[in-house]
């Protein structure tokens, strides 16, 4: 774990491509701590010139001096606050576009062990903590320790020996900060996973909300709401009564070093201007000393928070070592010896899989669920690594492959359709096609019998969806999926529970749009429906993660195994197709 120092010196690395707005507002913050001394230094040729000397010349400039200072600390004030602003924008501008950049490319396996909401708590909370402590912490630090500085150098140009008391004050202050310091620390920390717990509920609830409201868990999630909500007030309170001790305890400190100051002076002689200068110098250090204090609060929480910032970009990527390319591939896939073993899971998902499809062939995965078919499919985008064995298209292993020129040749169909906040069109023509024009995103909404339904709405193509489409039937959305998959014109295209969900009538436009999609291309299709995947070239069946059946449709029923068993289970109400399937797969 990095040092509060190292922290803060990455933190500034972020700052340094704006150093010449950041120069300028430490310039602001400089100007403004000078003026303070100032002040209290004009208090000495005020009181001694103008009311124990009667000096004409003091008493024709004082009354010009005040107003330019003030003048000078205003414009000083402007600078720092807008230009420390600016920077401060800019960091977390560029902090979360580097983290959104990190987070697309991790591996699969890193969002399987972390919650979105705690990812989205990261990258909307905690930068905003850390921005805190780049840039709106450094103000206080430099303003403030520049004018104790110079409050603290008028005091020892008055009287160095009072002034020194001030000094054997510094050690207990210190302390003091230091034991506060280790415990905002450990506070912020909790406070932080606190405010991810809370974004993962309120999206589960959100998300979810259908659910909620039919099974009647109204009162379960505001519980769990209500739970957490309260740990985050506790914890800000923590905070807050931690940073309200360290102030008053600092000021104590001061308040008796300053009486002692007042004691011994007393007994000095001094001039009227000599007195009310170092007096008025020492009444200044108050406030720059609570601030300085104070800010300590706000910078272990954004230090804690930059911890968290870090270990996200610190993050490795998934892996891609691979250095060959694949403009276009014939479409032959092959598994050598596959097996894949979860990090989190005590037997193999997939057990010594070998199977070969050829070019333009479509082979269809079956098996109950945990079977293994999900499993074996993500091993061709790379989305886990096989613990053994290999993955090989047109018989190069995609280990060697590039991941961009891998996944340009693969186009991927899903139960669960994913669609973006924008027009049919442009989430027909998302991503490396996006610059499909508007002929090609027709065809493709014409082949995919996207047009059939797109023509009843008032905008056609360039109707918004709604949030991961919420505004189309599960059938339209399927539709609109295979419509993308026909822009991207992969030759290697994977169909998982494609049609699981939808009505008959969805199912069937589906499936005419599905038959256009597959022609001239290598085809994996996973199905519970046994009906949909008849008339494909080869069934594979699984069990247990391993290969257990394989066939075409006609040849497993004459064999009346397994995949005859399931059959059977579907269309015919079962005849002992249960127990049969069991006795099969030997489970």
């Amino acid at each position: 774990m990095l040092t509060s120092k190292e922290l803060y010196l990455r933190l500034l690395r972020y700052v340094r491509p704006y150093s010449g707005v950041f120069g300028l507002s430490i310039a602001g913050m400089v100007a403004f701590a000078i003026t303070d001394p100032v002040i209290a230094a004009l208090f000495k040729p005020l009181l001694d010139g103008s009311f124990v000397k009667k000096d004409p010349d003091i008493i024709m400039i004082m009354p010009l001096l005040f107003p330019l200072v003030f003048i000078l600390r205003g414009i000083a004030s402007y600078v720092m606050t807008v230009g420390l602003a600016w920077v401060s924008n800019k960091v977390v501008m560029d902090l979360r576009n580097e983290m959104f950049g990190i987070m697309l490319n991790l591996p699969t396996q890193y969002y399987a062990e972390h919650s979105s909401g705690k990812l989205i708590s990261k990258l909307i909370y905690d930068v905003t903590q850390v921005s805190d402590a780049a840039t709106n912490v450094l103000v206080v630090l430099v303003r403030d320790t520049v004018s104790v500085i110079g409050l603290l150098a008028l005091m020892m140009y008055h009287d160095w020996l009072l002034s020194l008391i001030f000094f054997v004050a510094a050690p207990f202050i210190a302390i003091v900060v230091k034991m506060i310091s280790l415990r905002l620390r450990s506070l912020s920390r909790s406070l932080q996973d606190s405010m991810g717990d809370m974004t993962h509920v309120l999206e589960e609830s959100v998300n979810g909300i259908k659910v909620v409201k039919v099974f009647g868990g109204q009162s379960y999630e505001t519980g769990r709401f209500s739970g957490i909500a309260n740990w985050i007030r506790r914890f800000r309170m923590k905070v807050t009564t931690t940073a309200a001790a360290n102030i008053p305890v600092v000021q104590l400190i001061a308040a008796i070093a300053l009486s002692v100051i007042i004691y011994v002076a007393l007994a000095k002689e001094m001039t009227p201007g000599t007195f009310v200068s170092f007096f008025t110098a020492a009444g200044l250090l108050f406030s720059p000393i609570k601030r300085l204090t104070s800010v300590n609060e706000h910078l272990q929480r954004g230090l804690a928070a930059a911890e968290s910032v870090f270990a996200l970009l610190d993050e490795q990527p998934e892996i891609d070592s691979g250095t060959r390319q694949l403009a276009r591939a014939r479409g032959k896939i092959e598994f050598r010896h596959v097996e894949l073993r979860y990090p989190t899971a005590s037997f193999p998902a997939l057990r010594d899989i070998s199977i070969t499809i050829q070019p333009g062939e479509t082979v269809a995965l079956v098996g109950r669920s945990g079977s293994g078919k999900s499993s074996l499919v993500s091993l061709i985008p790379r989305f886990y690594q096989p613990t053994s064995g290999q993955v090989l298209i047109d018989d190069i292993d995609i280990q060697e492959l590039k991941l961009t020129d891998l996944r340009a040749n693969l186009a991927l169909v899903s139960q669960d359709v994913v669609l973006f906040n924008d027009t049919i069109a442009a989430n027909i023509a998302y991503g490396s096609a996006s610059n499909v024009d508007a002929a090609g995103i027709r065809a493709a909404a014409d082949a995919a019998h996207v047009t059939e339904f797109i023509e009843q709405l008032p905008e056609g193509l360039g109707t918004l969806v709604g949030e991961n489409g919420v505004r189309l039937s599960g059938g339209q959305r399927q539709r609109l999926a295979i419509a993308r998959a026909l822009v991207k014109d992969s030759p290697i295209l994977i169909l998982d529970e494609a049609t699981s969900a939808l009505d008959t009538e969805s199912e069937r436009h589906v499936q005419q749009a599905l038959e256009h999609l597959m022609q001239n291309r290598t085809t994996i299709v996973i199905a519970h429906r046994l009906s949909t995947i008849e008339k494909a070239d080869r069934i594979v069946v699984l069990d247990d993660g391993r290969i257990i059946e394989t066939g075409n449709h006609s040849e497993l029923l004459k064999k009346d195994g397994a995949y005859a068993a399931l059959y059977h289970l579907q269309f015919d109400g079962g005849r002992n197709a249960a127990t049969k399937l069991t006795a099969e797969t030997g489970s």
